[in-house]
C-alpha cells in the first residue's frame, strides 16, 4: 500500500490511480484501465436517474462543468483522483478508460474494442465538437441552409451554429452564383475517386464493425447488410466500395435538376407561368446496418440540394466514421471542409422528430421495427415501406428455364435485401406436370436423388430435401404443407430476410393478385380494425374499408410474373397494386442504381409523392414561378386569361 503523502515530482502521485498513470507511462502501455465502483464518469451524481455516463472526455469540455462529489467508498481518492490521472496519462500518450470493476467482463470488453466506461485520449477533441448542439439548432441549420442554396445575390453570411449538419454547409455553397453545375459534378467524381482511393482504409473499419457484431450474436442478414468490399468483383450480398462509386459517377453526370422547368403557360398577354423543380428543403435520414446507405444519401443531397441530417446504427459505428472522413477530404477548401451531419447520439432523434415546423421528410433505412417506430413517433411526412414481402408468381405456360433463373435470383442474389422474394406462387397445373419441382430441384442439386419421380409427392419432398442441402428453407402454404412434407408457414405475412421462402399453390393468375394484395406486412389486424371491417358490413361500406385496410397492411413492394402468355401478364402488371410489378424479370431490379437513378434513398411503398426506388427525382418538389408587366386581378376584370400552353424552349 502506497502512502497518500507520496508524490513524485510533478506532484499528481498520491494514490493508486496516480501509481498506475506513473507506471503506464513509465512501461509506454499501449492503454490504461482504472476500475471504479461506477460505470465511469457521469455530468451528475452516478445515483441520479437524469445523469448520463460520458463515453468520451472532452478537457476543453468537461473540465469546468463537471463537480465532484465524496470520494468513493473503496480507495483512496475516489473520482476526482481517477479523473485527474487518466487526464495525466492521456495527454502524455496513453489512452485511459474509466469503468466499473463490478462487471467481471468489463476489461474484456475494453480489450475488444467495446464502448464501455469513459475514454480519454490526447487527440479526443478532434472526434467530437466542444459544443453540444441541439435537434432544433440543428434543424433550423438546416433550414436556413436549405433555403440559400437557391439564393442568387453575391451577399452570403454565414449564421449557422459549429456543428449545424456538415452537409448543409456544403451545400449551401454547392449552389451559389459562384459554383456552376459543371463544378458541382466535378466535386462529386472527385468523392467517388476518393472513395476507390481509400479502400483499403474503409475495409480495415468495416471489418471492425463486421467483427463486432458477428461477436455480439447479430443475425446473418444484418451483417451482410453491414458489409463493404473493395474491389471489382462480384461478392455474393455485399455492397462493394467500387459499386458505391460507379453509382455517385452516374449521378454526377446527370442532367442538373434544380430549377428544371415542366410546364409553361402564358396566363395573360404577358404574364407568363412557370412550374419548376426544387429542393424539398430538409431532410432527416434514419439508417442501420447501411454503410453503403450514408454515401449514396449524401450524394443525392448534393445532387438534389436539400439539407440533410444523417443518424447511422450503431453497428456501423466505425464504417460511418470513416466513410464521413474520406468524403469530407474530397471536398476542395474553396467550396467547404464540412459534408455530412451525423447525428450521435440516440437521444437526438426522439427530438428531432418532433421538429416538424423545420423538418420537411423523414427517410428511414432499415427494419419493420425501425419504419413503425418512426412511423408512430412523428407528424413529419416518412417515405419508406415496412416490409418488402415479395412474390414471384410463376404461370402454367411459363418457359420454365426462364422461371427457374428468375426464381433464384430472386430469392439468392441478396435474400436480406427488401426485394428479394419472400413468397413463390405457383399455378396449379405445375402441380401436375412437375413445374414446381423443376424450379428449385433442377437449380440446387439436380439428380441428387434418386426417387420415383412418378408420385407428385416424391417430387415434392425431392425439392424440399434438395432445397434444405442448397441452404433455402421451404414453408408451405395451406395447401401445399397439407399435401406435401413441408413445414407450415405460420404466416403469409412474413419478411424472411433470410434464404428461406414459402410456397402455395394457386389456381390462376386472378387468385395469385388475390393473394397479394390480401397478404403483406407482418402485422396483424388490430382489435380496433376488426370491429370497424364487422361494423361496415352493416353499412354497406365493406369496399371502402377493405381498400383501407389493404392500404394499410399491404406490402406492395415488388411483385413478379413468368409467364409466356401475354395476355395474362397484363392482367397482372395492371391489376397488381404495387409500387413495381414485373414481367418476365427479377425482384432484384427493383433498385434506383439498375433504374439507372445513380443512387436511391430507399424504395418507398407511398403513395404520395414518391413510389418504388427514390432517387434524386423524388427529393424534389415544384414551385410555380410567375413573370408578369404589373398586371393586377382586380376581381379578375384586370386582365383577359389566355392559359395558353407554352413550349418550354419559347
Amino acid at each position: 500500500m502506497i502512502s497518500n503523502c507520496m508524490q513524485d515530482s510533478s506532484g499528481i502521485f498520491w494514490d493508486n490511480d496516480s501509481l498506475a498513470a506513473l507506471l503506464a507511462l513509465e512501461l509506454r502501455a499501449d492503454l490504461l484501465v482504472l476500475l471504479s465502483d461506477v460505470d465511469g464518469l457521469y455530468n451528475g451524481p452516478p445515483s441520479d436517474p437524469q445523469s448520463k455516463l460520458i463515453h468520451t472526455y472532452i478537457k476543453e469540455k468537461h473540465q469546468g462543468e463537471i463537480t465532484f462529489g465524496d470520494k468513493s467508498r473503496v480507495g483512496r481518492g475516489g473520482m476526482t483522483a481517477k479523473v485527474k490521472a487518466a487526464v495525466y496519462a492521456a495527454y502524455a500518450g496513453v489512452p485511459v478508460i474509466i469503468t466499473s470493476g463490478y462487471a467481471t467482463d468489463n476489461i474484456i470488453k475494453v480489450l475488444k474494442g467495446e464502448r464501455v466506461g469513459t475514454l480519454f485520449h490526447q487527440d479526443v477533441h478532434l472526434w467530437a465538437p466542444l459544443k453540444e448542439i441541439s435537434a432544433r439548432e440543428m434543424a433550423v441549420s438546416a433550414r436556413e441552409c436549405s433555403r440559400r442554396i437557391q439564393v442568387t445575390s453575391h451577399c452570403f453570411r454565414v449564421t449557422m451554429v459549429a456543428f449545424a449538419c456538415t452537409v448543409i454547409n456544403f451545400l449551401c455553397i454547392l449552389q451559389f452564383e459562384g459554383l456552376s453545375s459543371q463544378n458541382r459534378r466535378k466535386i462529386l467524381l472527385g468523392i467517388a475517386d476518393t472513395l476507390e482511393a481509400n479502400e483499403n482504409l474503409i475495409k480495415v473499419e468495416n471489418e471492425a464493425d463486421v467483427a463486432a457484431a458477428q461477436q455480439a450474436g447479430h443475425d446473418t442478414s444484418l451483417i451482410s447488410r453491414l458489409a463493404l468490399k473493395p474491389g471489382k468483383a462480384r461478392l455474393h450480398c455485399i455492397v462493394q466500395i467500387s459499386s458505391l462509386a460507379k453509382s455517385i459517377r452516374v449521378l454526377a453526370d446527370m442532367e442538373e435538376p434544380i430549377g428544371h422547368v415542366l410546364k409553361r403557360t402564358e396566363l395573360a398577354d404577358g404574364l407568363i407561368l412557370e412550374k419548376t423543380t426544387c429542393p424539398l428543403g430538409v431532410l432527416l435520414v434514419i439508417f442501420e446496418s447501411r454503410p453503403d446507405a450514408l454515401v449514396q444519401i449524401a450524394s443525392l443531397a448534393i445532387r438534389s440540394g436539400n439539407g440533410l441530417l444523417l443518424k447511422g446504427g450503431k453497428e456501423a459505428k466505425r464504417s460511418n466514421a470513416i466513410l464521413h472522413k474520406v468524403i469530407t477530404e474530397a471536398i476542395p477548401n474553396t467550396v467547404g471542409e464540412k459534408l455530412i451531419g451525423l447525428v450521435t447520439s440516440r437521444e437526438e432523434i426522439p427530438d428531432l422528430l418532433k421538429l416538424d415546423d423545420l423538418i420537411d421528410l423523414v427517410i428511414p433505412r432499415g427494419s419493420n421495427k425501425l419504419v413503425s417506430q418512426i412511423q408512430n413517433s412523428t407528424k413529419i411526412p416518412v417515405l419508406g415501406h415496412a416490409d418488402g414481402i415479395c412474390h414471384v408468381y410463376v404461370d402454367k405456360l411459363a418457359n420454365m428455364d426462364m422461371a427457374k433463373r428468375i426464381v433464384l435470383d430472386a430469392k439468392i442474389d441478396y435474400p436480406s435485401a427488401c426485394n428479394a422474394m419472400e413468397t413463390l406462387l405457383v399455378h396449379k397445373e405445375l402441380l401436375k406436370n412437375g413445374g414446381l419441382n423443376e424450379l428449385i430441384v433442377e437449380l440446387q442439386c439436380e439428380v441428387l436423388f434418386q426417387l420415383d419421380f412418378h408420385s407428385r409427392k416424391c417430387n415434392i419432398l425431392k425439392l424440399y430435401l434438395c432445397a434444405s442441402v442448397a441452404g433455402v428453407s421451404l414453408y408451405g402454404g395451406p395447401r401445399v404443407s397439407s399435401l406435401f412434407n413441408i413445414t407450415k408457414a405460420h404466416s403469409f405475412h412474413h419478411e424472411y430476410n433470410s434464404m428461406a421462402c414459402t410456397i402455395e399453390v394457386v389456381d390462376d393468375v386472378h387468385a395469385a393478385i388475390e393473394h397479394i394484395h390480401r397478404h403483406g406486412r407482418q402485422n396483424s389486424i388490430s382489435s380496433f380494425y376488426l370491429y370497424l371491417f364487422i361494423f361496415c358490413l352493416f353499412i354497406n361500406e365493406i369496399n371502402d374499408i377493405y381498400i383501407y385496410i389493404y392500404n394499410i397492411f399491404c406490402s406492395a413492394h415488388t411483385d413478379c410474373i413468368v409467364a409466356d402468355d401475354r395476355e395474362v401478364a397484363e392482367v397482372f402488371l395492371h391489376q397488381v397494386d404495387s409500387a413495381a410489378v414485373f414481367h418476365n424479370a427479377s425482384t432484384r431490379f427493383c433498385d434506383g442504381a439498375r433504374f439507372g437513378l445513380g443512387a436511391e434513398v430507399g424504395i418507398s411503398t407511398s403513395r404520395i409523392h414518391a413510389r418504388g426506388p427514390v432517387g434524386v427525382e423524388g427529393l424534389l418538389t415544384t414551385r410555380w414561378i410567375l413573370r408578369g408587366s404589373g398586371q393586377v386581378v382586380d376581381g379578375d376584370k384586370g386582365v383577359i386569361y389566355t392559359h395558353k400552353n407554352l413550349t418550354l424552349e419559347s
